[in-house]
């Protein structure tokens, strides 16, 4: 029954209120018309309370049907407005003349004799017809405000479907520039230590394994747990030490209450594997990389430095730092941030994401 509900909302709605409207229509005449000579008491005056009541449900449904198949909010024209118009003269007069031969017909047929009070001997057919037409024009306002704020709010869903729609589909672009720049670096480390060391080569591509699991499994995930993350940065780390061996030294120091924060899959990585090709790889001696992860007031605070300087070449993309950003910004919008510094002989990238 519930789904049935679901599925024809707007008819229930629609049937709901056009009951209760002319039902509280008829209250308010009925709480309202002066007690005269007997004529409220009357059952001649029931007979027009219901016949308003019938009579209005008829022909503002009939009216209805008519500009449903008239409107349309997509591409609305002077010809749809004369129709509608039209459509409202034609429903006053449908109006105006059940109401003035049903009460003509019981007025007429009734065995009651009521005397009809002085003040109704003036009320001619004109102000019945204007009373009419009032009465339809004020039923069509509603009635097309109501449709229009519909067609509103269905305008507006249907932009945040698709403003949502489009968000997944850049994020999924971003992730997929994600896993080809990670293989190439990878596969490079193995071609390198192939003739060299077997043992070592089969323990790279056991690692590489992993990650790639890693990467297939969440990449279809916009947040996964920093202790997940973390996971698959000992990986990497535990990869690229085969090839640096002492000229990389890793430093981890991890809050454990932020480990199940939800965070974007792969975003530390990235920033470990630039601070590994970009910093340590550029320097004979080596250095360290420092990753830090620590609540601050509502927000993870994920830092990422190491040792070097922070030198962007003129001919680089800059896809990474392009990648970061703009996942956070579709993420979480102005709440997010990011940062790029040297400081005192290092370079340091912030990431900040909000816990709520």
């Amino acid at each position: 029954m519930s789904s049935f509900i679901k599925r024809h909302r707007w008819h229930f709605y629609f049937w709901a209120v056009q009951f209760l409207g002319w039902g509280g229509l008829v209250f308010i005449a009925y709480a309202f018309t002066p007690d005269m000579d007997g004529y409220k008491a009357s059952k001649l005056f029931y007979y027009g309370l219901a016949s308003t009541f019938l009579i209005g449900v008829l022909t503002t449904s009939l009216l209805r049907s008519f500009l449903k198949k008239v409107i349309n909010f997509d591409a609305f024209d002077s010809k749809q407005l004369l129709k509608i118009l039209a459509g409202i003269g034609v429903a006053a007069l449908l109006y105006f003349g059940l109401s003035y031969g049903f009460g003509h017909f019981v007025g007429k047929f009734s065995e009651e004799h009521v005397k009809v009070p002085e003040m109704y001997k003036d009320f001619g057919i004109g102000l019945l017809l204007i009373n009419s037409l009032i009465t339809i024009m004020g039923w069509t306002i509603f009635y097309m405000s109501v449709k229009i704020a519909a067609k509103l709010n269905a305008n507006r869903l249907e932009r945040a479907e698709l403003n949502s729609t489009l968000k997944q589909a850049q994020l999924n672009t971003l992730k997929g520039q994600i896993n080809p720049h990670f293989m190439f670096n990878s596969l490079n480390n193995i071609r390198g230590l192939m003739l060299e060391d077997v043992e070592k080569s089969r323990d790279m591509l056991t690692k590489l394994s992993e990650m790639l699991r890693y990467s297939l499994t969440k990449n279809n995930m916009n947040a996964i747990s920093l202790e997940e993350e973390l996971e698959m940065v000992d990986n990497y780390i535990a990869l690229s030490k085969i090839q640096f061996e002492d000229r990389l030294d890793f430093i981890k120091e991890i809050d454990e209450n932020t480990l199940g924060f939800q965070i974007p899959p792969m975003i530390i990585q990235l920033l470990i594997e630039n601070a590994t090709k970009h910093g340590i790889s550029n320097l004979k001696s080596g250095g360290t990389i420092k990753l830090i992860a620590e609540k601050t007031e509502n927000l993870l605070s994920i830092e990422v430095s190491n040792t070097g300087k922070l030198m962007i070449a003129h001919n680089s993309t800059q896809l990474g730092l392009k990648n970061i950003k703009q996942r956070l910004r579709l993420l979480y919008g102005a709440k997010a941030s990011f940062m790029l510094k040297e400081v005192n002989g290092e370079v340091v990238a912030t990431i900040k994401i909000p816990l709520s």
